[in-house]
């Protein structure tokens, strides 16, 4: 391998499998990255959304035009609400009419939306294809883009048809961040915090520390941080791939993000759903007496300095409870919630009631005045 691309991770998928994840500053490496595809034998399509092809899509294409047999592409409306059974039935039958079989390749450029719904086609289009990750987003760079869960949502409830499908590669280019809007790169910033409220504290503080290095975007700070991030996120899915345990941790915030997710008709962005969740989540904590006062409202204020939403506008308490209890990660009735032992410490836990959810939406919907001693 050339000294131009050298790999920064390898996730290990089953005893046998695994893949590589590649952290590069421009799509140059991609030629050297796919060549373990015997591309030269097979067809690729690149599926992408409108917004991503403007920026993206020619440079990615004549890349993997120099290495794959044919290269197809199939471009969607940008958006959560493109990402449903509709539009992957219109990816099936381009990829029919295109003749693409077992061997061929499907290539995800973008963010999660454009990564979960290629996924779930490549697991599903004739019983199981190959796909890469080439993420776009700091969101999908970080996290969406590992660990093979792939789905799409169902009549507004999120992601409830889905399969696990790992990548053959993950291709990360980080100058893509630099065309994020405020918005986007806030909303990677949520699931990159939520990277070290449960897993590592130094790295949550080294987050804060660097807050206006990262918030410029300078390539070095996010070099370290996505690099970090990146292997949060492969050690958890390595020691659990299907979620059976210690994965689950990686829905902190999740169940009320979806939530309100729902409730909001998806209006507001994936990553600013999860920061409120785990600030809910974090109020549970507090209350019970797991987290200080001090690391409370720093997790709280934190999300105002990386430009994450800290309050609820407009939201029912009882219809948050109430969606809840159609979010995918429940088990025999009960919710499986994520909550904080400390900084950096999550922990699964079932006991989480209908009137402890409700106090924490309340506390954030009443803008924080209450116990604020």
């Amino acid at each position: 391998m050339s000294e131009e691309i050298k790999k920064a991770l390898t996730v290990k998928t089953g005893q046998r499998t695994s893949y590589d994840i590649y952290l590069e500053e421009n799509f140059d490496g991609l030629t050297e990255a796919v060549k373990t595809l015997e591309p030269e034998k097979r067809k690729i399509c690149i599926v992408t959304d409108s917004t991503v092809a403007s920026l993206y899509l020619n440079p990615v294409k004549a890349v993997l035009e120099k290495s794959f047999a044919g290269v197809s592409i199939f471009t969607f409306p940008s958006g959560e609400p493109s990402k449903n059974l509709d539009t992957v039935r219109e990816l099936y039958r381009h990829l029919i009419e295109a003749h693409f079989d077992r061997k061929d390749v499907l290539a995800a450029l973008g963010g999660g939306v454009t990564g979960d719904l290629t996924g779930y086609a490549a697991a599903t289009y004739l019983r199981g294809i190959d796909f890469i990750q080439i993420p776009t987003t700091l969101l999908a760079q970080v996290d969406s883009s590992i660990g093979g869960k792939t789905g799409v949502d169902f009549d507004g409830y999120k992601n409830m048809v889905g399969a696990f499908h790992h990548p053959s590669l993950v291709y990360a280019n980080l100058s893509t961040l630099k065309t994020l809007t405020a918005e986007q790169f806030a909303c990677g910033m949520g699931e990159v915090l939520k990277h070290g409220l449960i897993k590592n504290a130094s790295y949550y503080e080294w987050c804060i520390n660097q807050m206006f290095e990262i918030q410029d975007r300078e390539v070095e700070a996010l070099k370290t941080m996505v690099l970090e991030s990146m292997k949060i996120k492969k050690a958890v899915v390595e020691k659990d791939p299907t979620e059976k345990g210690e994965r689950a941790l990686l829905n902190l915030g999740h169940t009320v993000g979806h939530a309100i997710e729902k409730i909001q008709n998806f209006q507001m962005l994936h990553g600013q759903c999860v920061a409120l969740g785990y600030l809910c989540a974090a109020y549970i904590s507090w209350k019970r007496g797991l987290l200080t006062n001090e690391e409370f409202f720093e997790i709280r204020d934190m999300n105002v300095g990386f430009d994450l939403p800290i309050f609820l506008d407009a939201l029912d308490e009882n219809e948050v409870v109430l969606a809840t209890k159609s979010d995918k990660k429940m088990e025999h009735g009960q919710i499986k919630f994520i909550l904080l032992k400390s900084i950096g410490h999550a922990y699964v836990d079932f006991t989480v009631t209908d009137e402890e959810i409700r106090a924490a939406v309340h506390y954030f919907l009443d803008n924080g005045e209450e116990d604020e001693e």
